[in-house]
């Protein structure tokens, strides 16, 4: 807000990189002409641009030493091509080979590459005591080569 605005030092400079909201922009953008910021960096707006070309108008176009940025990357025709591929790769790692490395809410597992005739079980359970206890218990009757266990908060 502008009343905000005017409480930081004169010549300071103001980055966003939160939320679009956060700022005033209108405010920003006086405080920059009037020169009581001497810059600002931005990569959120209250109103992003819902598409590649449609055309992007904010106040804070033309201020003085001011960079606007996009927010994500991933914002772009080919870093979604891009994701999406990453996306069905790590989905097929985790049916084929249960791995789980780089989930960001889940336990990061890696397992080593199978071999012709082996096979892969993953379980999730609730990460209480006993549970693999009880899962050893159940496969004690077959040959294990590998077992792996990751646990993450609740989740094992």
């Amino acid at each position: 807000s502008k009343s905000e605005i005017a409480m930081m030092k004169k010549g300071s400079f103001l980055i966003n990189y939160s939320r679009g909201k956060v700022v005033d922009i209108d405010c920003l953008a006086n405080a920059l002409k009037a020169g009581h910021l001497a810059g600002a960096a931005i990569d959120v707006f209250p109103e992003e641009p819902k598409a590649n070309g449609s055309g992007f108008v904010t106040a804070l176009q033309g201020c003085p030493n001011t960079i606007l940025t996009p927010h994500i990357g991933g914002s772009t025709q080919e870093a979604q091509a891009l994701i999406g591929a990453e996306v069905a790769k790590k989905i097929i790692d985790l049916i084929n080979m249960g791995c789980t490395d780089t989930a960001v809410n889940f336990p990061n597992l890696r397992p080593p590459v199978l071999e012709a005739g082996q096979h892969c079980v993953l379980n999730v359970h609730k990460n209480v005591p006993g549970v693999l206890s009880q899962i050893n218990g159940l496969l004690s009757k077959v040959n294990v080569s590998t077992q792996l266990l990751g646990t993450r908060g609740a989740v094992g």
